[in-house]
């Protein structure tokens, strides 16, 4: 688990982050949302450790990590994970170097035992025959699924994922949302998803934090989000008129539950 307490967050004295507090908790998908410039990537930098908070502070499973020394934030960050925006792969090595590259940096497991561990998250993400692989002779959609290896290597605790589904097209979106929840779920990883990919919300959101100007301004799931009586939260989902027809079609079935449900119990009576 994952605790956030009021966070505060500025650059050249313009505040970004103001009064953040929220539970992230293992074995779900936390998701934080909002427009550009709502202040989501940092926060999400200050939950890794990658920006330093003007105030408040970030527990994981109750250490407090803004207080930490750099040799105590170093063991920290080996229980980490980060699936990067652009997978962040090494050109020049191969897929299987690229995921082994954790291992030979944190890990004193023999070469073998990192061979095998690299092979098990490769056959995880089901890449069985790209270990031999350049960046450049594999699509996006593998790309991605090499980052999400190489940030499981380790056995996280913790997994962040950037704008997993950036330069996806939406049916590879869905193969990487599916894998992310059947990560997060079998290894009661405390994943974070930095993201603005609505498929994504309604698929994967267990834990939803909406931001809009720096501050938290709706949290909940992806049962309520589409019920939300937010105005500003309805103005980011239902930018497009798909997706309010969408809203609409789904609040006349849970109408149509409601009056069966009704019906059913008149029946009874």
């Amino acid at each position: 688990m994952i605790e956030i307490r009021n966070i505060k967050k500025g650059f050249n004295d313009r505040t970004v982050i103001t009064d953040v507090s929220a539970i992230l908790e293992p074995g779900k998908c936390n998701l934080i949302i909002g427009s550009s410039g709502s202040g989501k990537t940092v926060l999400m930098k200050c939950i890794v450790g990658l920006f330093e908070p003007d105030e408040g502070s970030i527990l994981y499973d109750g250490q407090d990590f803004t207080k930490m020394n750099e040799e105590e934030k170093k063991l920290m960050r080996q229980q980490i994970g980060m699936l990067f925006q652009g997978s962040a792969l090494f050109d020049s090595k191969t897929v299987e170097q690229n995921v082994m590259f954790p291992l030979e940096m944190f890990s004193k497991s023999t070469s073998a035992e990192k061979q095998k561990r690299v092979d098990e998250v490769l056959d995880r993400v089901q890449l069985r025959e790209a270990h031999k692989k350049y960046p450049a002779e594999i699509s996006g959609g593998m790309k991605k699924r090499v980052g999400i290896a190489r940030a499981i290597v380790l056995n996280p605790k913790y997994l962040f994922c950037d704008e997993p589904n950036s330069g996806l097209d939406p049916q590879t979106s869905l193969v990487i949302d599916k894998l992310i929840r059947e990560i997060t779920t079998d290894f009661k990883i405390t994943t974070v998803v930095n993201t603005h990919d609505m498929n994504s919300v309604m698929e994967i959101g267990d834990k939803i934090i909406y931001m809009y100007q720096g501050r938290k301004e709706w949290e909940g799931n992806n049962k309520e989000i589409i019920f939300s009586k937010n105005e500003l939260l309805n103005k980011f989902i239902f930018a497009s008129d798909f997706l309010q027809d969408a809203k609409d079609m789904r609040m006349l079935e849970m109408k149509g539950k409601i009056d069966n449900d009704r019906n059913m119990d008149d029946l009874l009576k």
